[in-house]
């Protein structure tokens, strides 16, 4: 009980202690490189199906040459610390500052340094908000770093790749399933450093109905500008084509427009009832163009374009599209 409650306002953490069955919980580890030529995401996990059984993964998607392998281990190798984001799954270790991996055909370790968090006050434990204050929700996220540098190197099929001086960024979601309809999108390559943005929109199943829910965050420089359902935020457009998203949202001061050019995606696995067997496609080498607009001041605060994005459309689209 009591590792379940210190977790339960540090959402890096493992959350599911105690949990039995129909439960999955996975980080999203995305690294490029200094060049930006090499782009990867790590998506470490536990996955228990309806009758208890569970199974560790690894999932390694190769963002510029736009493959994905997944590793499969028995439950008991999946191994939480409590009180701190350190995972173990076998011989490879996942933390807040780092990760060493040591799966066939792909090792190393790269260490993490100068991470952004999404603030995380006593009465808004993380992205969620008063949201994670629900026992119910089909899906909760967290945010790990909105932005950091990376330092060392892996070797990957035979190619030693040096991350040092590149880009990372860490989040992760736990629940039943990912939403039956939604759009996420990242990217904290700028023209201008220390700017990073996530915005995603979803289906939320509630109590005997649903509604569309939202969140944003866009980091410039030394603070976060939040844009999110529970913070009396709009959703003014969400619209989705073949080749983009676009979206605007809305908060007492600020607008934020959001146009993302869609590339070709990668297949990965997803979580449906604790188990791995959905499936959805994420792009690293999307572009998002993002303009800051402040409503008091009638000035625009911030316009860029955000490279190596990470982009995925999944699901029933009709249902979040406005």
């Amino acid at each position: 009980m009591f590792n379940r409650i210190r977790a339960f306002f540090n959402p890096e953490q493992f959350q599911g202690w105690g949990k039995k069955r129909s439960y999955f919980e996975g980080w999203y580890y995305k690294i490029i490189n200094a060049s930006e030529t090499k782009a990867f995401a790590v998506i470490p996990g536990l996955a228990i199906d309806d009758g208890g059984k569970r199974k560790a993964f690894i999932q390694l998607l190769d963002g510029r040459k736009k493959t994905s392998e997944y590793f499969t281990y028995d439950g008991n190798k999946f191994i939480p610390r409590s009180g701190k984001l350190d995972i173990s799954i076998d011989t490879n270790r996942f933390r807040e500052d780092s990760l060493e991996l040591d799966l066939p055909n792909v090792k190393g370790k790269l260490s993490f340094v100068g991470n952004i968090p999404w603030p995380k006050p006593i009465y808004s434990p993380g992205i969620m908000g008063p949201f994670a204050f629900v026992p119910f929700m089909e899906c909760y996220h967290g945010i790990v770093s909105m932005d950091h540098s990376i330092e060392g190197e892996l070797n990957v099929h035979g190619e030693k790749i040096d991350f040092t001086d590149g880009k990372g960024y860490i989040e992760k979601d736990w629940g039943r399933s990912f939403p039956s309809a939604y759009v996420w999108m990242q990217s904290n390559h700028f023209n201008q450093s220390e700017i990073s943005i996530k915005a995603s929109v979803a289906k939320i199943p509630w109590i005997r109905n649903s509604f569309v829910g939202f969140i944003a965050g866009i980091w410039l420089k030394d603070h976060l500008i939040r844009f999110t359902t529970y913070n009396r935020s709009r959703l003014r457009k969400c619209q989705i084509s073949r080749d983009m998203v676009e979206l605007a949202l809305e908060n007492q001061t600020y607008t934020l427009d959001i146009l993302a050019h869609r590339d070709h995606a990668t297949e990965l696995a997803s979580p449906i009832h604790g188990v791995m067997e959905g499936r959805i496609e994420e792009s690293m080498t999307s572009t998002i163009e993002v303009t800051l607009f402040n409503k008091k001041t009638k000035k625009t605060v911030f316009a860029g374009i955000g490279k190596n994005a990470g982009l995925e459309v999944a699901g029933k689209i009709e249902e979040i599209i406005m």
